[in-house]
């Protein structure tokens, strides 16, 4: 969940409150001043002088955690900047820690016709602070087959490297800082995958001009102080504020919300015909033990326009596994999916978990996962409250990401292929239920019931009925009692 923190001015929150009186008290003291974090990535960037910026697929957090594009082009033509899909997200939390997340991947990277290519480039940055400590990095961050002016590259991080005589080119032009803030403890880790700055005009543009390319920025930092002087007050009478006199009311906390357009109107029938390339090779089954599946994919459906994936019966509890290695994203809760997430595997195709009764430790925004890595576990929650217990998943691939949640395809053949998984390590899934202890006996009996008569149309002015109930009944293949005595 991405923390908000709202401030109100001491003069507006004092007429908004009316009558209440104060009286100072020396020598009070209050908690020290809460975490700060925040993120951000983009795929691209192109800062010309004295014109607008241009960016692709930007997140930050808080804000708009996540961003994705089939493809981009500047200018129209793409002949500076020409990418295929890409994808961004980014994270914050801030409570007596802070910790921050981002990441951005673009496929099919091709600057200034062609001189400049890479099959692939990805940003990661990380930041976390403590009252103990701070830690920042960028591990993860890569370019894939770079290849300059037609000769394949593989410079090191921060390498600077000359385009010919108009500009200069750094791969991973990455730091990790210390905030020098006093008293404060943070850090900010930074990183741009490819940065281009033009030292002389080249391809239309100016002098001046940098493009970045899957860039990916992190900080975190928390107050030094364990406690500070402050008054306290006293209240005494108070009145509620009337709405729009003495200032704004209060801002009551914010509903829990999902993925940008959960609740679509219908405007693109579910793609039919599509098949990704998501074969079993990477990929395994998202549910661990028992399951069962059909397909539903397009069946109607009141609260989302139609079905967008397909429905795993199985266990409560049952593990849920990620199903290929990528950057798990929008983890949390909305009224439709219950406890849900997001995977993005590595060549940017999205994967959506729903229902959930409980996330596991790794679920979380930001976080890098392996195939089979356990996410969650088997539940009903949300809308799916007094249905059977089941996960419901779905499949938005890269190319279909622009159709925003109707980008979506039928999720059954591919559960068809994909490997079940029964040698997993289920580490991270601990603490979801506490073990049973290997002490642990079921009480016993106080008596086992090993047959019954009915007797209940016995008289009870017979005096031989009740003998004559309860003798033993002989099988029809006249083998005697059924019932003995010991």
């Amino acid at each position: 969940m991405i923390a908000r923190l709202f401030f109100l001015p001491f003069a507006v929150l004092a007429l908004g409150l009316g009558v209440v009186v104060a009286v100072a008290t020396a020598g009070a003291t209050t908690a020290s001043t809460p975490a700060v974090a925040s993120a951000s990535s983009y795929a691209v960037k192109v800062l010309v002088p004295g014109q607008p910026e241009v960016v692709a697929a930007a997140a930050a957090a808080p804000g708009v955690d996540s961003a994705a594009v089939d493809s981009f082009a500047f200018p129209a033509d793409g002949s500076v900047v020409r990418t295929g899909a890409a994808s961004s997200s980014a994270a914050a939390r801030q409570a007596d820690t802070a910790s921050a997340n981002a990441v951005t991947d673009v496929l099919a990277v091709s600057l200034f016709n062609g001189e400049i290519t890479a099959s692939a480039a990805a940003g990661r940055a990380k930041a976390g602070a403590s009252q103990a400590t701070t830690n920042g990095d960028v591990a993860g961050s890569r370019v894939d087959q770079l290849v300059i002016f037609g000769t394949a590259v593989s410079p090191n991080a921060m390498e600077r490297l000359p385009l010919a005589d108009w500009g200069t080119l750094t791969v991973l032009d990455e730091a990790s800082v210390a905030d020098p803030t006093a008293g404060r403890r943070g850090t900010r880790a930074t990183v741009a995958a490819l940065h281009i700055r033009l030292t002389a005009a080249h391809g239309g543009l100016p002098v001046g001009t940098e493009i970045f390319v899957a860039a990916a920025d992190a900080a975190a930092g928390v107050s030094l102080e364990a406690s500070r002087p402050q008054t306290a007050t006293t209240a005494t009478t108070a009145t509620a504020p009337k709405p729009g006199r003495g200032g704004p009311l209060p801002r009551a906390p914010e509903p829990p919300k999902g993925l940008p357009g959960i609740r679509p109107p219908l405007i693109y029938d579910p793609p039919a015909n599509v098949l990704p390339q998501l074969t079993a090779g990477g990929y395994v089954f998202p549910v661990y033990g028992s399951s069962s599946f059909s397909s539903t994919f397009g069946a109607p459906r009141a609260d989302v326009s139609y079905h967008h994936g397909t429905d795993i019966f199985g266990q409560l509890g049952s593990p849920l596994l990620a199903v290929a290695s990528g950057t798990v994203f929008s983890v949390g809760w909305n009224d439709i999916g219950g406890y849900r997430l997001w995977l993005r595997d590595r060549q940017g195709n999205q994967f959506y978990y729903a229902h959930l009764s409980a996330f596991a430790p790794l679920a979380v925004n930001g976080n890098e996962v392996r195939a089979g890595d356990v996410l969650g576990f088997v539940g009903r929650t949300g809308d799916a409250e007094g249905t059977p217990y089941h996960l419901h998943f779905e499949i938005h691939p890269v190319g279909l990401l622009p159709l925003g949640y109707d980008g979506a395809v039928d999720p059954y053949p591919y559960l068809l292929a994909w490997r079940r998984l029964s040698d997993v390590s289920f580490a991270a899934g601990r603490g979801w239920a506490p073990p049973v202890p290997a002490s642990a006996r079921a009480p016993q009996p106080a008596a086992i019931l090993l047959g019954s008569s009915d007797i209940s149309r016995t008289s009870g002015l017979d005096p031989a009925a009740l003998r004559r109930a309860l003798v033993a009944p002989v099988s029809s293949e006249g083998d005697g009692a059924l019932i003995r005595s010991s």
